[in-house]
């Protein structure tokens, strides 16, 4: 059986710094079942001072459990969490979620219709003194760009307006860590990129450390510090954003992160024979002549192809168009090679291919290739 493992030179430096910094949030060995369904299996994670870590994952992988067991509203069966070093749930503690210094947004934002927006930022803070409450509600407002909403209720806001009042009121206690639960799922499509920058923007400004939830590979490349990709209740991989889409760990993974096409290939003389030609080893990640003879599935995306009518001359192609999908910016056309593997090839809309067309695909990379093993 081959064994492939990704390197990991390229986390190493931002890793190392953030460890430095250490760590505020663990997880360790976490379980949670629910009946004879294990949700949430063996989870170990540490979440880094000042970062943004967001858990990713399909529905029902265990990600909105683990949330729910950060905050508290849920109790592990086995492991520990801890926050700044405190123990907050274990096999003998257990600390009630107001007791946490833990901050959450919920996915419906949940603010009171019946107090105004100042109040509704001012509700977990309504034991500090009158006039630090009151600074500090003015200073939240402002920083959100709220300060001039501060008496109006929350029912003559937009959604983006909406959100952002949540996360001053989440942000108010200074928590030692903040949650957020599928944070832009209530947006409208075109609002939702505008407070993702947005969002991520506050949270480095106050230097809060903090935890989003959501499966959309999008959000979550695009706001993070690090990505946890989580499958069947663990975590099948963490790093860097480009770490992981670039240099994925397992199959799951790559086909998770966007559109993943496979060509399989014998390694042999240093490099690879595959439908889209001979690949040279040293494009492809961690292959080395340890590896010669063996069966390979190369990992291509659909920026990594570019597809090219098929003529009667020299460029014979190697593959036909067996879909095609329209997003705007770009058309993405599935082509099936001529050995039985398929790929996607991501062309400008102004490239119109035709289904049933055959065409040529050839690999445009400056980036190292993932690989694993054959299936």
């Amino acid at each position: 059986m081959i064994e492939h493992t990704v390197p990991a030179a390229a986390n190493d430096r931002v890793h190392a710094e953030r460890e430095r910094s250490g760590s505020v949030l663990e997880l360790d060995g976490v379980t949670r079942s629910f009946g004879a369904e294990t949700a949430v299996e063996d989870l170990t994670l540490s979440v880094y001072e000042g970062e943004l870590l967001t858990l990713l994952g399909p529905s029902g992988c265990g990600k909105t459990t683990t949330l729910r067991l950060l905050a508290g509203l849920d109790r592990p069966d086995g492991g520990r969490i801890r926050v700044d070093e405190e123990t907050v749930a274990g096999p003998d503690s257990f600390v009630a979620p107001d007791d946490r210094d833990v901050g959450l947004v919920f996915q419906s934002f949940a603010l009171f219709p019946h107090l105004t927006v100042a109040e509704n930022v001012a509700f977990g803070i309504d034991d500090w003194p009158a006039a630090e409450r009151e600074e500090r509600v003015t200073e939240l407002l402002d920083l959100v760009d709220l300060a001039d909403y501060g008496d109006h209720s929350p029912d003559d806001l937009s959604g983006g307006q909406r959100q952002r009042v949540a996360l001053a009121r989440s942000l108010a206690p200074e928590p030692d860590v903040l949650l957020l639960d599928e944070p832009f799922s209530n947006l409208d499509v075109s609002l939702r990129t505008e407070m993702r920058e947005e969002v991520r923007n506050i949270i480095k400004e106050t230097g809060v450390t903090a935890v989003s939830v959501t499966h959309d590979q999008e959000e979550a490349l695009s706001i993070s510090d690090r990505v946890a990709v989580i499958h069947d209740g663990s975590v099948e991989q963490t790093g860097r954003p480009e770490v992981v889409f670039e240099q994925p760990e397992s199959r799951f993974v790559a086909e998770f992160l966007g559109q993943a096409g496979f060509v399989s290939g014998q390694l042999a003389s240093e490099a690879v024979e595959t439908d889209l030609g001979t690949l040279p080893a040293d494009v492809i990640e961690g292959l080395g002549p340890e590896y010669d003879g063996a069966t390979i599935d190369v990992m291509v995306r659909p920026d990594d192809l570019v597809a090219t009518p098929a003529d009667d001359g020299s460029n014979a192609g190697n593959g036909e168009i067996v879909h095609r999908q329209y997003t705007g910016p770009s058309f993405v056309y599935q082509v099936r090679l001529d050995g039985g593997d398929t790929v996607y090839c991501e062309h400008n809309h102004a490239d119109d291919l035709e289904l049933d067309q055959r065409v040529r695909v050839d690999l445009q990379v400056d980036h190292p290739l993932a690989w694993f093993p054959a299936e």
